[in-house]
C-alpha cells in the first residue's frame, strides 16, 4: 500500500500547518491500520502455528498408535499361526488315532469274517451231508400201501344188515 507523498504549500514561517495536520492524521490513521491488520495477522498466525503443534501432537499419538496396533496385530498373527500349527497338529494327531483304530477294527471285521466264512463253509458240507442223508432217508422211506377200501364198505354194509 503505497501512498504518494505529500506536498505541501510553503508559507510564511514554513509549511501550511493544516496540510501537514491532514497528512500526519492520514499518517497515523493509516499506522493504526495497518497495526490492526498486523495484529490480526500475528493472532491468525499464532491460531495456525497452534494448530500445527496440535496436528503435530495428534500425528505423534497416531504414530504410536499405530506403532502399538501393528505390533498387536504382529502378535495376533504370530499367535494365530501358533494356535492355528496347534490345532493342525492335534487334528493330525487325532486322524492318525482314528485311522490306527479303523485299520484295528477293520483287522477285527476281517477275521471275524473269515472265521464266519470258514463255519459257514464248515455248516454248509454238514448241512449237505446232513440233507443228502435226509434225502437218502426219504429215498428209502416207502409209504406203506394204502388197504383196499372197498373191505370197509363191505363191512359197513354187512354191519347196516
Amino acid at each position: 500500500m503505497s501512498t504518494p507523498r505529500p506536498t505541501f504549500r510553503v508559507m510564511k514561517n514554513g509549511y501550511d500547518r493544516f496540510a501537514v495536520d491532514d497528512a500526519i492524521e492520514n499518517y497515523a490513521s493509516q499506522v493504526d491500520h495497518l497495526q490492526q491488520e498486523l495484529s490480526a495477522l500475528r493472532a491468525r498466525l499464532e491460531a495456525q502455528e497452534e494448530r500445527i503443534r496440535q496436528f503435530q501432537i495428534e500425528q505423534q499419538t497416531n504414530q504410536q498408535l499405530l506403532k502399538a496396533q501393528k505390533e498387536q496385530a504382529n502378535n495376533i498373527s504370530w499367535l494365530a499361526v501358533r494356535e492355528a500349527n496347534r490345532i493342525i497338529d492335534t487334528a493330525q494327531s487325532n486322524a492318525d488315532s482314528i485311522i490306527r483304530e479303523s485299520l484295528v477294527t477293520a483287522r477285527v471285521v476281517l477275521e471275524d469274517l473269515s472265521r464266519l466264512y470258514n463255519n459257514a463253509n464248515a455248516a454248509k458240507g454238514v448241512t449237505k451231508q446232513e440233507l443228502e442223508r435226509i434225502l437218502r432217508q426219504i429215498n428209502e422211506f416207502s409209504v406203506p400201501r394204502m388197504p383196499d377200501l372197498r373191505w370197509l364198505k363191505e363191512a359197513e354194509e354187512h354191519l347196516k344188515k
